[in-house]
């Protein structure tokens, strides 16, 4: 029987230890077949660093009793914490009829979209994926400016929102996290996706007062109806 496209079933964890739900992502992916619903888990997870495929041990710079964990994700090394809220879409790609490209614009729109939400505006920045706000003024809708070469391209930037996804036989796993209410300290214990000086915020300091569960639901929903649009 044909699996319909517009059904994603989702799994809230709650609080879990990240190699749990790493393990647990592999595992899903590993044994889906052309009949598996995809999926959408939401989770928070216990304070840890996760080193991508591009990660390199430098720029951990002090990770004192925060344990360092491997992944098989894009990128470089970041931070998942309590306070953040992590969305693990688990998708097929070929059956929803998304390039990987596409499938990654829809994950920061969803960010950009839960944002503005709040009256915050989400940005992209050229090459550097995630999602970033204006520290000066987190409700300005100007469009960035490309700096001159050798300029710092997050001057005045601060990032709310990280990603990292895993495409095997074009499954996606691993997502986003969106900094809700945190200890954002440990962020200054790395060079946050590689970068150095890269500053970190989240919705607490930018005014916003609201759960990690509000953000979720408030992340699915744009999530869900960004991926309706090639489902159909």
């Amino acid at each position: 029987m044909p699996v319909d496209r517009n059904i994603l079933e989702v799994r809230n964890w709650g609080v879990i230890d990240y190699q749990t739900t790493f393990d647990a992502m592999q595992a899903f992916t590993a044994q889906r077949t052309a009949g598996t619903p995809d999926a959408v888990w939401l989770c928070e997870h216990p304070a840890v660093f996760t080193q991508g495929l591009a990660g390199q041990s430098d720029h951990v710079l002090d990770a004192g009793n925060i344990p360092v964990v491997a992944s098989n994700r894009g990128g470089q090394v970041t931070y998942p914490g309590p306070g953040q809220a992590v969305v693990y879409p688990l998708l097929d790609l070929k059956r929803s009829g998304f390039f990987v490209k596409q499938y990654v614009y829809r994950l920061e729109e969803a960010v950009i979209r839960t944002l503005s939400e709040f009256d915050v505006v989400g940005h992209r920045v050229r090459g550097a994926p995630g999602i970033y706000v204006r520290l000066a003024n987190p409700l300005n809708h100007a469009r960035l400016d490309i700096p001159a070469q050798g300029r710092d391209q997050f001057a005045g930037l601060g990032k709310i929102s990280a990603l990292g996804i895993k495409v095997s036989r074009h499954c996606t796993y691993h997502g986003l996290a969106l900094n809700v209410v945190m200890d954002l300290s440990p962020f200054a214990r790395i060079n946050p996706c590689g970068y150095i000086g890269l500053q970190t915020v989240d919705l607490y300091t930018m005014g916003v007062n609201i759960t990690v569960a509000q953000v979720h639901d408030l992340l699915h929903q744009h999530l869900e109806a960004l991926l309706q649009t090639s489902r159909a």
